[in-house]
Order: C-alpha cells, then structure tokens, then sequence
C-alpha cells in the first residue's frame, strides 16, 4: 500500500510581487489525473469528507486558507496533515479514511486518479474497519 506524503510544487515570484505555483505536464502527481475538482465556502464547524475510496487516490492542496487533513490508513495508523501553503500538496492514496475541516476562507484543489463513480466510496467507518480488517 502507498503511504501519504507531502509534495512541493515550484514556487516562483517573490513577497513584493506575489508567487505563481506552476505544475507543467501534471508534474509531481504520482498517477494520470481523470477529475479536478474544488471545495469552498465550508463553515469552520463542517467536517468533510467521512469516507474512503476502494480506487480513487488524491492530491489535495489548500490553495487558500487552511485545510487539517485527518487520515487513516488500513493499518490503523493514524495521521494528520494542516495543508496550509498553496505550493504544497498532499498525496491521498486509495484506501484511506479521511477527513477534512476547514478555514472558513479555504479553497481546496484535488486532482484525482478516477473519475467519479459512487461504487468506489466507502462512507461508513465500521465498513471501512471491516473491510480492510480482512485483507
């Protein structure tokens, strides 16, 4: 199983003219990315996510404001993650409980490995447990 880990894109410009975040030919993203899709405006009480994926793995990055990013691998080794520099991803692979909570300003980005399909969610933790408890 792959392990979660932090990515650093480019980071080009400087603090009296801004940056710019360049990720040419998908760079860095450790599969072919089939669905960009992005998360705002979540109140600061709103936990997302809840939920596993059998295939789907992720780059999330906080492109604005600050992302924690709870995790729990097959194992049941637990990790947490505060996403809060825009140049810096991290990789979800398949198979991980996770959760997310948000500044209220945040903009989450995710490149993901498939496209959307229902059949590939594991939304109840004691299935998620259960599953992997027999692998």
């Amino acid at each position: 199983m792959d392990s979660p880990y932090l990515i650093e894109f480019k980071k080009l410009g400087a603090s009296g003219i801004g940056y710019i975040s360049v990720n040419e030919n998908i760079e860095h993203i450790p599969f072919k990315v089939e669905r960009v899709f992005w998360t705002y405006f979540t109140p600061e009480d709103v936990v997302r996510g809840r939920h596993a994926h059998y295939k789907t793995e992720q780059v999330l990055i906080a492109v604005a404001g600050r992302i924690v990013v709870n995790l729990e691998l097959p194992n049941g080794e637990k990790q947490i993650y505060t996403l809060d520099k825009p140049n810096v991803g991290l990789y979800v692979p398949a198979n991980c409980w996770h959760t997310m909570q948000y500044s209220h300003s945040s903009v989450q980005l995710a490149f993901a490995s498939t496209q959307y399909a229902e059949s590939d969610y594991i939304r109840n933790y004691d299935d998620f447990k259960t599953y992997y408890s027999k692998k």
